[in-house]
């Protein structure tokens, strides 16, 4: 099974960006796909955004779109969340989470249908 380790988390000014990154180890992570969700406290985990394990087709929450964008790079085995346009708002513990799929096309939104999750990376906005 693979694991995930994610990275990037820190303290930014709202309006700044910056970029996460989600590696994976003892496992392919082009057989799965990915998303990333997030943790405000005292609120419960949220869907920011998905990628289908193609690549091919992504999904962000509204409160994120045109704002963040995931990718990934099967050839380094990692997953990642681009956050330009920061808000307070956005400060939370981000999550990647993958699950292994057969269909190349499916986009997950529903937290309980991933299998793998990270630790987490803590994303701070400050205004």
């Amino acid at each position: 099974q693979v694991q995930l380790v994610e990275s990037g988390g820190g303290v930014v000014q709202a309006g700044g960006s910056l970029r996460l990154s989600c590696a994976a180890s003892d496992g392919n992570l082009g057989s799965y796909a990915a998303g990333w969700f997030r943790q405000a406290p005292g609120k419960e985990r949220e869907f920011v955004a998905g990628l289908s394990k193609s690549g091919g087709r992504t999904s962000y929450s509204d409160s994120v779109k045109g704002r963040f964008t995931i990718s990934r790079d099967d050839a380094k085995n990692t997953v990642f969340l681009q956050m330009n346009s920061l808000k307070s708002e956005d400060t939370a513990i981000y999550y990647c989470a993958a699950r292994a799929t057969a269909f190349g096309t499916s986009v997950i939104e529903v937290a309980t249908m991933y299998g793998r999750w990270g630790q987490g990376t803590q994303v701070t906005v400050s205004s």
